[in-house]
């Protein structure tokens, strides 16, 4: 795709696939789930063009970077390890940070760790969530959600990879990307993704076949349980990161986010975001875009307008 580079690079113990192009200050790019590098495609030619070194690397456990096989290799601490290790492979002491979804959690991680690694972060669709030092993340889902909770229903290895296989992997990304249901998420055991063969799920104009085919292949190959180990590892980060509580995000943030998207629209969320607790939570936070009748898929759906928003942010640094 118009020369965007590939290669590996070892990080933290484990072989990490990157694509990048361009030359200058580094743009790091991390993408969610299920996603891979290329969901950053748009972003990569855009801002490469305007000077930036644009880097975006297959997270852990995705695409053609190593999967290892516990649930325990994916806490934050290996995820910003690996990413760490990245950084200081491309010789470079700060990058600007834009990551969505899974991405935008691991963003905040890395910004709470090693703020001094990052100049500025774009974050797309998940916002900082604090931690609650009182309960673990997957027992307070369950008390508030309830079991079906998408969250809840990853957690037993095995079980959801099953039902993916059941139905295609072809026909869960599309079931997957193509949602624009408000959140939260639920997946019931009946049919827990919710496709239905006499209904058959029509792709967005932005997401094309070819899209598609690349996002099936990648995940055929390595499978869903590394990324799905991410959702595993969710209590063990809360143990891990008791030392953080309360901590604030010191890194300047633009946040945007689909007034679609299921996480902006999950119960206490916008409140949270627009009624001064992410303000509180993250000090050098400069704005809060909220893009009408997008979902999210931010990125992908309206790229051009989010390049527009990444560079008129950084560019400032």
């Amino acid at each position: 795709m118009e020369r965007i580079q590939h290669r590996m690079v070892n990080v933290n113990g484990i072989t990490m696939h990157v694509a990048e192009k361009g030359q200058g200050p580094v743009i790091l790019f991390l993408h969610g789930f299920p996603e891979l590098w290329y969901s950053w495609r748009h972003q990569i030619l855009a801002l490469s063009s305007l000077g930036y070194h644009t880097v975006a690397p297959d997270l852990r456990g995705y695409g053609d970077t190593e999967a290892p096989a516990s649930i325990t290799s994916y806490t934050c601490m290996h995820i910003v390890g690996d990413l760490i290790a990245l950084i200081e492979s491309l010789g470079v002491e700060q990058v600007f940070l834009v990551a969505h979804d899974w991405g935008a959690i691991i963003g905040w991680y890395l910004c709470l760790f090693r703020p001094d690694r990052v100049k500025a972060f774009v974050c797309l669709g998940v916002p900082f969530l604090p931690r609650k030092p009182k309960m673990k993340p997957v027992e307070g889902m369950r008390l508030f959600y309830g079991e079906d909770y998408y969250i809840c229903r990853f957690q037993e290895p095995g079980k959801i990879e099953a039902e993916i296989a059941h139905f295609g992997t072809s026909e869960v990304l599309k079931k997957i990307i193509s949602s624009r249901e408000p959140g939260p998420p639920y997946l019931p055991k009946d049919n827990a993704l919710g496709i239905n063969p006499d209904n058959p799920v029509t792709l967005p104009s932005w997401f094309s076949e070819e899209d598609l085919s690349y996002y099936a292949n990648k995940f055929n190959t390595k499978g869903f349980s590394g990324p799905l180990n991410y959702y595993r590892a969710f209590d063990l980060n809360w143990e891990l990161t008791a030392p953080w509580t309360n901590v604030q995000v010191k890194v300047p943030v633009k946040f945007i986010v689909g007034d679609l998207d299921s996480v902006y629209t999950t119960p206490g969320m916008k409140e949270y975001v627009q009624g001064g607790g992410f303000k509180r939570d993250v000090p050098l936070l400069d704005e809060v875009v909220v893009m009408e009748g997008v979902g999210h898929f931010i990125n992908q759906e309206n790229a051009d307008e989010i390049n527009s928003y990444i560079y008129g942010f950084i560019k400032n640094f």
